[in-house]
């Protein structure tokens, strides 16, 4: 169950446990207020089995070469890991996620470099893999956490298929206070229910989130978002 974890909490209906539906046609986002809000919790369709954090399959294309995400994927991620005029900061190669976060209402942020001016106050970053210019994980991700709402998501997007650098990005999280929230595989087409079916998955998104304990050097501070 998500809920409950990180400060994360339905803006609706907090009784609706770990995983909700995205809205239909003709569904209506929240409307903004001027109090600040978690998150909502990632939605889609959960694995069967018993992983260290949930597992979400979504069904979106995969990213044209030099591009980190299609724009299924910006959608998703925007509409699910934020409220309307909540700010985005975008380190991804090519416009997907700007067009959604436009489309959305939202408001960006798109820093020139991932390692220049500190960026404040943010709901959502979001990343490719490997940033440009490189970095590490744990210099990236400390900046992350650093300019994170509390309650806020870091969203790193990994092509699939590689071993150890999850485990890395994972490890430097923990490092810069963040906790690993969920598990993103995004597959060009849905599991069918009762049958085993082999996914083509092309990435994993590694959701993150402040944490409100002490991790290595670092200690965040609860603020709205995690209390309760």
């Amino acid at each position: 169950m998500l809920s409950g974890r990180g400060g994360f909490d339905r803006p609706d209906n907090g009784d609706l446990g770990s995983v909700s539906t995205p809205a239909g046609p003709g569904g209506h986002m929240p409307m903004a207020d001027n109090h600040h809000r978690p998150a909502p919790i990632p939605t889609g369709d959960v694995v069967s089995g018993d992983p260290p954090v949930p597992i979400t399959v979504w069904p979106v294309p995969a990213p044209n070469r030099g591009e980190t995400m299609s724009n299924a994927m910006g959608v998703r991620l925007v509409h699910n890991l934020t409220h309307p005029s909540d700010l985005v900061v975008d380190l991804t190669a090519g416009p997907q996620l700007a067009r959604a976060v436009i489309a959305a209402r939202r408001r960006s942020h798109l820093p020139v470099r991932p390692s220049g001016p500190a960026w404040r106050d943010a709901t959502l970053i979001v990343t490719g893999w490997p940033p440009d210019p490189p970095t590490t994980p744990a210099v990236l991700l400390d900046r992350c956490r650093a300019g994170l709402l509390p309650g806020g998501c870091v969203a790193v997007l990994l092509p699939h298929g590689e071993v150890i650098l999850p485990v890395d990005v994972i490890v430097a999280a923990r490092t810069a206070g963040l906790a690993y929230l969920q598990h993103i595989v995004a597959a060009d087409r849905p599991p069918l229910p009762g049958r085993h079916l082999h996914l083509d998955i092309h990435t994993d998104v590694l959701i993150l989130t402040r944490s409100t304990t002490t991790q290595g050097s670092t200690t965040t501070q609860a603020g709205p978002a995690d209390a309760g």
